[in-house]
């Protein structure tokens, strides 16, 4: 025989050099969902198991994670309902507890890479990712609204700006914005492949989408 797919794999070395799919503590990345009560916290019926929490529950969260090798995280914001509006204006905020967290975050655990969120639905009384014009989505206009966002996000601390928004465009727009606002070494992370996808609902629940 001349092929002799055994040799590629005859000890632990050669089969560690070439294997292709490797699971480690620093791929992962954990979900938290933050709560304006800085004290609250606050089990999520539809994600046993998970929770919500405020920022000093947050920060035990955080330290214990990080003592057991979890470094990566991605914040979610749990917005009351008296700071929607249909523009997500509360989401530019720089004194709204989600941009004071990261702040806070980053300053005690500086080696922890922290991830936005960058949509609409958190702070969207219409509750969806792009602003809703005459019962529309309206792509191209959620487009400036998403920037602004990123940079905001990215001037409170976030290491990665992290769209999940699903509009046409908008990764080339967020860079252009955070590179015009001299954020060149803030990162992109989309993760929008969700659309048919049931695990998603449970999110939606989770950050207190409103549902219109």
């Amino acid at each position: 025989m001349r092929i002799r797919p055994r040799r590629n794999r005859a000890n632990a070395s050669v089969r560690g050099m070439v294997r292709e799919t490797r699971l480690s503590l620093e791929q992962l990345v954990y979900p938290l969902f933050l709560l304006e009560d800085r004290n609250a916290f606050q089990p999520i019926p539809s994600m046993p198991g998970i929770s919500r929490f405020g920022l000093e529950k947050l920060m035990v969260e955080v330290d214990e994670c990080m003592n057991a090798g979890v470094t990566n995280f991605i914040l979610f914001p749990a917005v009351d309902e008296k700071y929607k509006d249909k523009y997500a204006t509360y989401s530019l905020d720089a004194s709204n507890f989600y941009l004071t967290a990261v702040r806070q975050l980053k300053k005690r655990f500086p080696e922890a890479v922290f991830i936005s969120d960058v949509a609409m639905d958190p702070y969207s009384s219409d509750g969806h990712d792009g602003l809703v014009i005459n019962n529309q989505i309206v792509n191209d206009e959620t487009l400036p609204i998403l920037s602004a966002m990123a940079v905001a996000q990215a001037e409170a601390g976030f290491d990665i700006i992290g769209p999940s928004d699903m509009m046409d465009g908008r990764i080339g727009a967020i860079r252009r914005a955070l590179e015009g606002a001299k954020h060149h070494n803030t990162r992109i992370l989309s993760y929008a492949a969700k659309y048919a996808s049931s695990f998603y609902g449970p999110f939606r629940d989770a950050v207190g989408s409103a549902r219109q």
